[in-house]
């Protein structure tokens, strides 16, 4: 069964959520990868403020292709979120509730998780033109010199994902396969 969660999420969707779940985002998230959580990082690390309000928010790790007449943004596929780990800690701590990429985690991430409580959503690598389809209007918030890397905010609805790792720390990249072994 699909859940429907509309956004901002909740710390009590949040609790209800397992890994493995199917579900359908609707409302707003933002989007950065690797360059501009480089300059978020660096303003923590320096005890600046972020030009975005992260806290309450899910962060979707892509880089969008440009758009095609009548859509908001073009393919929209996720980034793979390993690279995004030495940053997200920091972020988590600062209230970022979740985020939205492709492939596993690095315990780091992991632990800050389950200590702040977040969620980490897979979307479908190679399903990036079906996910722009879900993506009905795009803002840039910042860094808009990074090009697709800036920070920007989607108004999405029934953006398809999984959830990867809950808040335990339950992990489909560690417990799917187990269930799979004879």
């Amino acid at each position: 069964m699909t859940k429907k969660i509309q956004l901002p999420i909740t710390d009590n969707d949040i609790r209800e959520l397992k890994a493995g779940d199917s579900v359908l985002l609707s409302g707003t998230i933002l989007t950065g990868r690797d360059a501009a959580h480089k300059r978020l990082f660096e303003l923590i690390e320096n005890g600046e403020d972020l030009p975005v309000d992260i806290k309450g928010e899910l962060i979707y790790y892509v880089g969008p292709a440009p758009a095609k007449p009548g859509y908001a943004v073009g393919p929209a596929g996720p980034t793979s979120s390993y690279r995004m780990d030495k940053y997200t800690p920091a972020l988590l701590d600062l209230g970022l509730k979740g985020m939205i990429g492709k492939g596993a985690r690095s315990k780091e991430v992991i632990d800050s998780m389950v200590k702040n409580g977040c969620i980490y959503f897979a979307a479908i690598g190679g399903a990036a033109a079906l996910i722009a389809k879900s993506i009905k209007k795009e803002e840039i918030l910042c860094y808009e010199d990074l090009g697709t890397e800036a920070v920007r905010r989607y108004t999405v609805e029934d953006f398809p994902c999984i959830v990867a790792i809950d808040c335990r720390g339950n992990n489909v990249y560690e417990n799917g396969p187990k269930k799979y072994r004879k």
